[in-house]
């Protein structure tokens, strides 16, 4: 595809984590939480807020 072979691989794989080495245990923690987050959201059931705003509660009735 774009003509990169293993070695061309290993040797940008190698630069980058010399590049992010000191950064990799923060990317994976924050990797780890959204992943952890997503899982999580896909087994709760949607909530849905049905408590009454408190702008909205008096518009409907008229005072006299």
């Amino acid at each position: 595809m774009f003509g990169f072979g293993i070695w061309e691989l290993l040797i940008i794989l190698v630069i980058i984590l010399v590049l992010f080495s000191r950064r990799l245990p923060e990317i994976g923690q924050g990797l780890g939480k959204g992943i952890k987050g997503f899982r999580k959201s896909l087994h709760e059931p949607d909530e849905i807020d049905v408590t009454a705003s408190e702008k909205g509660e008096g518009e409907g009735s008229k005072k006299d």
